[in-house]
């Protein structure tokens, strides 16, 4: 496990630097929404007109590309979606090496909070100009995320849509029919939250842990303005059952004024979730399933990766 040699809250800190021979390794997940229609030999054409030397490794494996990245050092660059990102981020975090950031996969939310274009030339073009910006990522249980940990209603939505796409079903419409079929019966997780001082016990549809705070309300729901704020925030709606969420999405979406008590909000560097009656609990780590030993630990690393970025 890796220290952060900062562990301040302060904002984004992005400065250019000269990486001493530009000379890439570009991870390249195929399973990813878009990387499979990307043809490789464009975009090391791309690279190659950037003045990059790119080295391109295709996997689909997490761990196959944990060590693939281990064994290069300087600039590793994920080719896919937020899992991508995530595993390759895990493997950079806390040292000198920086991760670049090519969107290829079907929602892309840390490139999209990073401000880099899924324009496949753009996002190249961030990573020629070598801008390095420090950013967090938090821990559970000591696996790094980039974006956030769900614990409750997501992961079973997860897990059925997966179900669907085994049967045939197209990605979004396996992602409709997985929602509607869980909400339909879910009753809610029991959790126990402290965080600081302070300590909740609630029933809840979901629990979601960010790596620094997201926008609940209007067009840039889902969103977060700094990825360096040395923060963990918790969200949890212990008034709101499961069939009421599409309402308290779409009131978001539209810009209305949430209810008072529609969604609870906790934070600090470091959250422990216990969820009583179980040794163990199913979680998405950055949209992707799994399950972990509860109870869970969760923490900050301020300004522990660093990221091809564009100029603020």
């Amino acid at each position: 496990m890796y220290t952060s040699s900062r562990t301040d809250a302060a904002p984004d800190r992005l400065h250019s630097v000269i990486v001493n021979s530009f000379a890439i390794t570009v991870i390249v997940n195929p399973a990813s929404g878009h990387a499979a229609a990307t043809d490789q030999s464009r975009l090391k054409a791309l690279l190659k007109t950037a003045g990059i030397s790119a080295d391109l490794i295709e996997i689909k494996d997490a761990r196959a590309a944990l060590e693939a990245g281990r064994a290069h050092v300087g600039t590793v660059v994920a080719a896919g979606g937020d899992g991508t990102v995530s595993t390759v981020a895990a493997m950079l975090a806390g040292t000198p090496a920086t991760i670049g950031v090519l969107p290829l996969g079907s929602l892309n939310h840390f490139a999209r909070d990073l401000g880099i274009a899924t324009d496949l030339d753009k996002a190249v073009a961030v990573i020629a100009a070598r801008r390095i910006r420090r950013v967090d990522v938090g821990t559970v249980n000591d696996r790094v995320f980039v974006n956030n940990v769900s614990i409750g209603v997501y992961p079973s939505v997860v897990e059925a849509r997966e179900e669907l796409r085994r049967q045939g079903y197209r990605k979004w419409p396996a992602m409709v029919l997985a929602i509607v079929r869980i909400l339909r019966h879910y009753r809610g997780v029991r959790v126990t939250i402290a965080v600081g001082e302070r300590r909740v016990d609630r029933r809840t549809p979901f629990v979601f842990i960010g790596n620094n705070e997201y926008t609940i309300q209007g067009a840039t729901l889902g969103q977060r303005a700094s990825l360096a704020g040395g923060q963990l925030f918790v969200y949890l709606t212990p008034q709101i059952r499961a069939w009421q969420l599409p309402r308290l999405v779409t009131r978001a979406l539209l810009g209305l004024q949430l209810e008072r008590d529609d969604i609870e909000i906790l934070s600090g560097p470091e959250v422990r979730v216990e969820i009583p009656g179980t040794g163990r609990v199913r979680l998405s780590i950055d949209g992707e399933n799994t399950t972990m030993t509860t109870p869970l630990r969760c923490r900050t690393f301020a300004a522990s990766l660093n990221v091809l970025s564009p100029a603020e």
